[in-house]
């Protein structure tokens, strides 16, 4: 299952004064943006995806991948499913979280302090140090009052790049954002283990 799915200058430490959009970020009722997503590893080369993303409050979190790849999260249980294959795939929400600790900064943002060192890098950057094994540093950056980019080095090596076009809460959603339902005739996979 792939998920979206994140200094050569000395830190300043947390307690110093951190960017606007970071203290607003861990208290957003919801977000709403189209992201681009780059890897760029030795392996597979340079790629990029593009697609919408919707987070709020609650574990609640939707991600639509251009070609139709969509990820749902409705604060229990994260579905993904792929029309190219007809599958879907259904987890607990913490187990997703543990497998793909990433997806819990997107999930939880208030809850970043248990997981993360937050340092000040510079302007509108701050730095995420992990507290913690299997969970990799972290650059955040915000523009215009709001999160802007997360870069990352994933386990494979491959540097990784979310890139929101147009972020901007609060936002207004229908009834049933949160809740996909997949065709007849999908075929469910279960997670391994």
């Amino acid at each position: 299952m792939r998920l979206p799915l994140w200094f050569c200058v000395a830190s300043i430490p947390a307690f110093a004064a951190m960017p606007g959009w970071w203290t607003a970020f861990s208290k957003m009722p919801a977000m709403e943006s189209r992201f681009r997503q780059e890897s760029d590893s030795l392996v597979f080369g340079k790629l990029s995806r593009q697609g919408r993303l919707v987070l709020v409050r609650g574990g609640r979190l939707k991600v639509s991948y251009e070609g139709g790849l969509t990820v749902t999260c409705d604060g229990r249980h994260l579905v993904q499913y792929d029309p190219d294959t007809r599958t879907a795939q259904r987890m607990e929400l913490a187990r997703a979280v543990r497998d793909f600790p990433l997806l819990g900064i997107l999930l939880d943002p208030a809850g970043l302090n248990r997981l993360y060192r937050v340092d000040l890098f510079g302007g509108e950057t701050v730095k995420l140090t992990p507290r913690e094994a299997g969970l990799p540093d972290l650059k955040a950056t915000g523009r215009k009052g709001l999160l802007h980019t997360l870069e990352w080095t994933d386990p494979t090596g491959a540097k990784q790049k979310l890139e929101l076009l147009d972020p901007k809460s609060p936002v207004t959603l229908p009834p049933g954002t949160f809740h996909l339902q997949v065709p007849a005739g999908t075929r469910w996979s279960t997670p391994n283990g």
